[in-house]
């Protein structure tokens, strides 16, 4: 369908006819389908992002807020509770991130394997917990690693081991959270793994088998190459989101005990939502955003992610 230039009725003082351009052109209709995109971005990214900057140079609350530029950011620097969110966030990246990764390569492999029967059960059912709600699985995992009551306890007791205080202590508060997130995360990145693993041709494994090559020397050689750009996508985005954890300390253990699995994010909540200083959270968010483009940055860099 052509759009051309339509001729008012009227016609100017002079005689000379007056044309005006139709609203909708072929050159700008594009345009006007990308408006609304473009308009919620504007309002709901773009505008929260920069509102988010200037607040992170300001302090006070409400109409009250004064212009302190960089002083938050100072603060940010000099807060030991800051860096010890961050040591927390960085323990449990580098423990739970590697055990995620390797256990959903092993489950893809697996589900993939054509002597499992049933594959399609076994993969509804790894994948299942990542349907779960943060917090509904959250407040499941505080009722099965409960010291007196808890399901983990009781099993542990068969056994002849002795009660352990979960989320009362450090260390184990730690590990609890890092059970929790390998079990509500591996199934998605399993199924990740799993289709990388079946748009491999067959015909190379064939090829290889022919020359000899055994399961471990195939696997090496065939699968770990051509999974590169799905092992890379899973490392940063198990990264992101680990850098970014809340949901799961929250609800179990609060950032305790002695802040012992306080999270970066957890951290800005509560000097956000608890403490009212709307200020010194922005800071911690725009210090968050650029710690997780550093991380990301440096994987890239470390996995040759531009080859």
């Amino acid at each position: 369908m052509t759009l051309t230039m339509t001729r008012e009725a009227a016609t100017e003082r002079g005689g000379s006819p007056r044309f005006r351009r139709p609203l909708v052109t072929r050159r700008n209709i594009p345009y006007l389908l990308i408006l609304p995109a473009l308009l919620g971005f504007l309002c709901f990214k773009a505008y929260p992002i920069l509102a988010a900057m200037y607040i992170s140079l300001t302090t006070g609350a409400g109409a009250a807020r004064s212009f302190v530029g960089l002083d938050n950011y100072v603060r940010l620097v000099n807060d030991p509770l800051f860096w010890t969110a961050l040591w927390n966030t960085t323990l449990i990246l580098v423990v739970q991130v590697p055990i995620m990764l390797l256990l959903a390569l092993l489950l893809a492999l697996g589900l993939n394997s054509s002597f499992v029967r049933l594959r399609g059960l076994w993969r509804l059912g790894v994948f299942m917990p990542s349907l779960t709600g943060l917090v509904a699985y959250g407040v499941m995992f505080s009722v099965i690693l409960s010291k007196d009551s808890g399901l983990l306890n009781w099993l542990l007791g068969f056994v002849g081991i002795d009660a352990i205080n979960w989320l009362g202590t450090p260390f184990w508060a730690r590990i609890a959270i890092v059970i929790a997130l390998t079990w509500h995360y591996t199934g998605y990145t399993a199924v990740i793994y799993l289709a990388g693993l079946q748009s491999i041709a067959k015909e190379l494994y064939e090829a290889a088998m022919v020359d000899g090559a055994g399961a471990i020397r195939r696997f090496w050689s065939i699968t770990v190459p051509q999974l590169r750009p799905i092992l890379l996508l899973t490392v940063v985005l198990s990264t992101i989101g680990t850098l970014q954890l809340f949901d799961e300390p929250f609800v179990l253990t609060g950032g305790g005990p002695d802040n012992s699995t306080l999270t970066i994010s957890l951290y800005l909540y509560q000097n956000g939502f608890q403490y009212f200083d709307f200020g010194y959270a922005a800071a911690i968010a725009y210090a968050l955003t650029l710690i997780v483009a550093g991380f990301g940055l440096v994987q890239l860099k470390l996995t040759g992610g531009k080859k």
